[in-house]
């Protein structure tokens, strides 16, 4: 299948920076973009005990200042930590940048047609992270995170390890969620993925998902299932329909993408090697080539390490390849340069 697994790291360690400015503060985050997403966010890391600083970022200095103030006071119940409003030359030394900015997806809409409006709105954002020197880890939230991570790593600077989506790593805990409950398991002993794009064509990867070691299809016998294929596909529609169905009930989805950035967050502080599915640049491996998708990714203190060669079937190794042909077709009319 032309599987081609490329190391993209360690670039180098976290440390002072070499042109003598700000070293690089492990023990401090920031936010840009304090909506729902980057709001709930900031408040699931003020409780993780990952950062004593955080600073809040957005275009309305009000709203960031009102939701420091409110975050902030609940440190006395969780970690000791400086939470604050400010701006990007604050950011200079954080450890990671999380940016969630961008225009809401509306009832109806796709992530991919908000493309246009919000890597614009990135190009008034990735150039001033670039500009204050930032050499921390860049996680993009906003949707369409694939083209929107894609346009980072393209507008900052940094190394390509350095640059990463939150990609399909919510996707995947809704997998594992659904999975759990029908089984009636714990969730967390169900290891399954989406992978592709963060949107519509994404796919679950059925061929090598298991509980606890078991293969998928033994255990849903085991306990009862025999129907699979029918099992598959509702469960897959449902992941996939998740965010579609919350925002026509609630307007918005924050409060699972904000415990994604607390696990990615946690991964690459702690240095874990934890295998996430994050959106990231392709270099070739599954015949796939200057394109940011997720797949399941070594995920560290320096970023991305590298991707993992997941088994695919010749049926999904065909739908990830229509998947990022989907994202291709969007990326060709739209301009990257800022």
């Amino acid at each position: 299948m032309g599987l081609l697994i490329t190391s993209v790291g360690p670039r180098e360690t976290a440390g002072p920076k070499r042109d003598g400015s700000a070293m690089v503060n492990d023990r401090k985050v920031a936010i840009v973009g304090c909506g729902f997403v980057g709001s709930s966010s900031a408040f699931a890391l003020m409780q993780s005990g990952l950062f004593s600083e955080m600073v809040l970022i957005d275009v309305d200095k009000d709203r960031a200042e009102g939701e420091a103030l409110d975050i902030s006071h609940g440190t006395p119940f969780g970690h000791p930590m400086k939470i604050y409003a400010g701006d990007y030359e604050d950011a200079a030394d954080a450890a990671i940048i999380v940016v969630t900015a961008g225009a809401a997806q509306k009832p109806g809409e796709t992530r991919l047609d908000l493309v246009n409006k919000n890597v614009s709105i990135f190009k008034s954002i990735i150039p001033r992270i670039r500009e204050v020197g930032f050499e921390g880890i860049l996680l993009i939230v906003s949707n369409p995170v694939d083209v929107l991570t894609y346009a980072a790593m393209k507008m900052s600077g940094l190394p390509q390890s350095h640059v990463l989506g939150s990609g399909t790593v919510l996707d995947s805990a809704r997998l594992k969620e659904a999975l759990g409950a029908h089984l009636d398991v714990d969730p967390r002993n169900v290891h399954a993925y989406i992978i592709g794009e963060h949107g519509d064509s994404e796919l679950a990867v059925w061929s090598s998902a298991n509980v606890s070691g078991v293969p998928l299809n033994d255990f849903c016998e085991m306990r009862g299932h025999y129907d699979h294929l029918a099992s598959e596909k509702k469960i897959a529609d449902d992941v996939k329909n998740a965010a579609y169905n919350i925002i026509s009930k609630k307007h918005a989805t924050y409060y699972g993408i904000a415990m994604s950035v607390r696990r990615l967050c946690t991964a690459i502080m702690r240095d874990e090697k934890h295998i996430l599915p994050v959106s990231s640049l392709m270099v070739g491996e599954y015949g796939l080539d200057d394109i940011c998708i997720s797949m399941p990714t070594i995920v560290g203190r320096d970023g991305v390490e590298c991707r993992v060669p997941v088994s695919l079937s010749n049926e999904e190794y065909a739908e990830l390849h229509r998947s990022a042909d989907a994202l291709k077709d969007v990326m060709s009319n739209v301009d990257f340069e800022a």
